[in-house]
């Protein structure tokens, strides 16, 4: 059970906590955890490929694939925080956004919270903002990607194999 929690240190909308928590034992432990603002994002799936971001990511310095992701704004719905990342990151505008799945990926250590929509149809716009390589990519791909640590982050693989979970269902059900 929770029982109290203090702020350690915050700064550019992360803040890093401790949390007194009592175990059924009764005794109390502290466990630090990183609180985060709440993202949406988007797996877009369109003529059998599936629209991913080969991304760095410092803290690890690795790359890998990634879905279209970011925060969700004060006055926004999760929905349309993920369509204007979609659009924002990889240059094409979804069409109607679908829920997929909602995942807090990082368990014990911070409390993310992703709401992961599905987008069918998509339009190409002007250009990308973000500067990363967007890319399409065969869904018959993913999951040798993920084996071969190409997909790392755990918001993109659990999207996407929750969605090819989707695809199998729905195909054995026909």
């Amino acid at each position: 059970m929770r029982r109290s929690e203090r702020l350690l240190y915050a700064a550019d909308g992360l803040d890093l906590r401790v949390v007194d928590v009592e175990l059924a034992d009764g005794e109390h432990v502290e466990r630090p955890f990183v609180r985060t603002p709440r993202a949406a994002g988007a797996v877009v799936f369109h003529n059998g490929r599936v629209l991913l971001l080969w991304r760095h990511r410092v803290i690890t310095d690795t790359w890998g694939w990634e879905i279209p992701l970011g925060e969700i704004g004060g006055d926004e719905t999760p929905e349309s925080a993920a369509a204007r990342h979609v659009e924002a990151q990889t240059g094409w505008r979804p069409g109607e956004l679908l829920p997929l799945i909602r995942i807090h990926p990082a368990g014990d250590v911070a409390d993310c919270d992703h709401e992961i929509f599905l987008a069918h149809q998509v339009s190409p716009t002007a250009a990308q903002e973000s500067g990363e390589l967007a890319e399409w990519l065969p869904i018959l791909r993913i999951q040798r990607l993920i084996s071969e640590q190409a997909i790392t982050s755990a918001t993109t693989s659990a999207a996407l194999l929750h969605f090819l979970a989707d695809l199998l269902q729905a195909r054995a059900a026909h």
